[in-house]
């Protein structure tokens, strides 16, 4: 029996629940956010007619939050690679169509599959008025390669980086990775000012020094940001805005009600319910970005309820969550199912035809029947409202099988102390990945051995770290496609993490004060990508 069939039983009773974090009186399955597109690959482009010269107010969710300050190359969270994106610069990014694109390495040959010869910009300048230089983007590899952090694993498996010309820099990988370029485009791969930082004349753990459009001249942590021009960039000249201020604000109803006053330009919302609140507020456009991250649930194996321990345990849980539901109740129907590999991207697995999607109901009950029924603790934490509801969602589906769930709404200090810890304390536990621009990096984080944060929660397989490292060495297409379809498969099966569905961002801003440029699709969190191009009155 399909997991479809009961479906439309399930919205029918999930429905009929106060889904925590939903605005009074909201109606749950209310529409989506639009995500009609003004372009092909952007829901919004910039006009630029549009008056501009004024200050631009940005309202964003959390700050940047990592235990080595500011230095990118140890940045962690989406709001971080976006906000010290604005002054560091990577060798590529991506474009409106997720495709890798030039950036700081105006192009690049691969002689052979291990080899990557870049040209550098000749018109990229720190902040500090100096040029860059080959030997700043060699430095800048090697500093992430000898000093590990979470991204050094997805750069792969480099061999060496060299200068091989005033602006050519070629770096050799010991076996194909078919990321590599895709793991270049994000943050922690920036190009730093190497010379500075060994002369000790800068400090980027506290100091934004990069070849960036903007430069940081103020921060609250945690309250607010000031950015002014980097006077040395290409774009200078033509920036539509003079200065950017970033707004940390937590609550999603006070970014609302900032962009119906006019005290914020243009806000990150989070919910799809905010589309509804502002539907009436005069000049206030609301649309929902699609992205390749996902949310996913953790059932800790490691230190959990000693029944986790057992897989077919694991996958009843799995298999008893409906996504349709999650789809319509939490994101009113504006997202899809996902699996390991993001749906959507080339290549990625199918997600209806997982295991767990066509699994027998009645089969995941039995399993929990047979141990007597299952009581467990779900965490969630408050930043983010659509956990919650996803939580219950999943609360109701959980109880269909005989498992009865608690859910746990916790502040992030505290949800991270209980899930990150080791040992970890909690049974389930929900969270997002960022999805990225190419399907093999968010399979990394199923190797505990390479994570290293799932290992306290998750044990892996070799049978999956061979697909995963499978899946690195394929180049793109049909082979590739199969071994994330077999990855996937056994990812799903394990059921340790679990991918649920799609994360889209809610964007909103204040028509009459700006008018931005945003892809239809982002990979890497960053819905301030285009900035250059906003113009702001």
């Amino acid at each position: 029996m399909l997991k479809a069939a009961r479906a439309g039983a399930a919205i029918v009773a999930v429905t009929a629940l106060a889904l925590t974090g939903c605005a009074a009186g909201a109606d749950t399955s209310s529409t989506p956010p639009s995500q009609e597109e003004a372009a092909p690959g952007f829901i919004a482009v910039a006009d630029e007619s549009f008056d501009s010269g004024g200050e631009l107010v940005v309202q964003v969710d959390y700050d940047t939050a990592e235990a080595s300050g500011l230095d990118p190359q140890g940045a962690a969270t989406a709001r971080s690679w976006m906000i010290e994106g604005l002054s560091y610069e990577t060798l590529t990014t991506i474009d409106e169509n997720l495709a890798v694109a030039p950036n700081l390495a105006t192009s690049w040959q691969t002689p052979s599959d291990t080899e990557y010869v870049f040209t550098l910009a000749d018109d990229a300048v720190f902040s500090n008025g100096r040029a860059m230089t080959a030997d700043d983007v060699v430095g800048s590899l090697q500093r992430l390669l000898d000093n590990p952090t979470t991204w050094t694993g997805q750069l792969g498996p480099v061999a060496s980086v060299e200068k091989t010309g005033d602006l050519e820099v070629t770096v050799t990988l010991t076996e194909p990775y078919a990321p590599f370029l895709a793991a270049l485009a994000n943050t922690p791969a920036a190009v730093l000012p190497i010379a500075e930082i060994e002369a000790g004349e800068v400090d980027i753990t506290q100091e934004m020094l990069g070849t960036g459009p903007l430069v940081a001249t103020a921060h609250r942590q945690d309250e607010e940001w000031t950015f002014e021009p980097n006077e040395h960039h290409p774009d200078a000249d033509s920036l539509g805005f003079s200065s950017l201020r970033i707004d940390i604000v937590g609550d999603e109803a006070t970014r609302a009600a900032a962009l119906r006053d006019g005290s914020a330009d243009f806000a990150v919302l989070n919910s799809a319910d905010s589309a509804e609140l502002l539907s009436n507020a005069a000049d206030v456009t609301v649309v929902g970005q699609k992205n390749t991250d996902y949310h996913y649930l953790m059932i800790n194996s490691v230190s959990g309820d000693e029944a986790l321990q057992d897989e077919a345990v694991r996958f009843a849980i799995n298999s008893a969550i409906d996504r349709d539901a999650i789809n319509e109740l939490a994101f009113g129907g504006a997202t899809a199912a996902s699996g390991v590999t993001p749906a959507g991207l080339p290549d990625s697995c199918a997600p209806g035809e997982l295991p767990s999607a066509t699994s027998d109901a009645a089969a995941a009950k039995a399993v929990i029947d047979e141990i007597g029924g299952l009581d467990l603790d779900l965490l969630v934490y408050t930043d983010e409202p659509v956990l919650a509801q996803i939580a219950q969602v999943m609360q109701q589906n959980l109880a269909e099988i005989g498992v009865t769930v608690s859910i746990e709404q916790l502040d992030y200090a505290t949800y991270s102390d209980r899930v990150y810890a080791d040992p970890s304390d909690f049974d389930l536990a929900l969270s997002w990945f960022a999805g990225y621009a190419d399907p093999a990096m968010v399979t990394t984080w199923w190797n505990p051995g390479v994570a290293g944060f799932s290992s306290v929660y998750m044990s892996g397989s070799d049978e999956l770290n061979e697909l995963i490292a499978a899946g690195y060495s394929t180049e793109p297409g049909e082979a590739r496609a199969g071994v994330f379809t077999d990855l996937c498969a056994l990812a799903d099966e394990q059921s340790e993490m679990i991918p649920l569905v799609l994360r889209p961002s809610t964007i909103a801003w204040n028509t009459a004060s700006v008018s931005p440029t945003l892809t239809t699709d982002e990979g890497y969190g960053d819905f301030l990508r285009h900035i250059t191009e906003f113009r702001a009155g």
